[in-house]
Formats: structure tokens, sequence, C-alpha cells
């Protein structure tokens, strides 16, 4: 698959930034300011993801994220919709899972062994060993 990813990146010409392999299919902005375990590379292989390191993105090891799943730092400014807003940094913990079709937005962090469900939109910080989903995501329940 690294050299899957490789080839294809270059074909089509995205991702030629990112020193690590990533799939064609998914577009990562600003490598320099992502931090991840080098175990984790399959997080960069799922279809569809975003990873917006405008700022800082932390992901723990052995953390999971599924296809078409956004990580934003910075939104666009709604006065001047050509610039972003300040950068805020998100955190993900260790051996965290983010469901398909979620979006972890600006300045948010995950505790650790967190799960957030499929089609979620997380708003604001979770705290460790929960589970949660919705849009806006909550906490459903804890994790023993």
């Amino acid at each position: 698959w690294v050299y899957k990813s490789y080839i294809n990146c270059k074909k089509l010409g995205v991702n030629l930034t990112v020193p690590w392999p990533v799939s064609a299919r998914s577009t990562v902005v600003g490598p320099e300011n992502i931090l991840f375990h080098p175990d984790d590379l399959n997080n960069f292989q799922s279809h569809g993801c975003y990873f917006q390191g405008i700022g800082k993105i932390d992901i723990g090891k052995g953390t999971y994220i599924a296809a078409n799943v956004g990580i934003i730092t910075a939104n666009h400014d709604p006065s001047n919709l050509d610039n972003h807003t300040e950068p805020r940094p998100v955190e993900i913990g260790e051996k965290c899972w983010i469901g398909m079709n979620s979006v972890i937005l600006p300045g948010v962090t995950l505790g650790p062994n967190t799960v957030v469900g499929a089609g979620s939109v997380v708003t604001r910080d979770v705290p460790p060993r929960v589970v949660a989903y919705g849009n806006p995501c909550k906490i459903v329940k804890n994790i023993e």
C-alpha cells in the first residue's frame, strides 16, 4: 500500500508535500502540523478523509480513523470567507476510534479510549473512556 499510495498521489498530483504514505483519495493540509505514531500510518489510507493541519493535530498511538472523517483546526472567517479564523489544536488520545463520516472541529480534545460514533460532529472536548455520538456529539455511555 505504501508504493500504491505514492504512485497514485504522483499520478493525480495530490498530497505531493506529505512526507509519509497517504491515500490519493484523502486530503492532507499542513502535514508539518500533524503528529502521530509511525505505527499508525494506516489512518492515512482511508478514503475521503480530510486532515486540515493549519493548526496542530496530535493523533495518539493506536487510534483508528474511519473513512470520510474530517479533522479541522480552523474555520472560515464569517466576515471574509477567503480567510480562516485563528487555528486551534485538535488532540486525539491514544486508542480512540473515530467512526465513518465524523467531523472533529477546532480546539477539541478526545480523551484516551474514546469512541466517536459514525456521523458525529464533535464540537467540544470528550472525556476518556466513553462512547459519544450525534450532532452535536454527546456522551451516551461509559466504557468499563
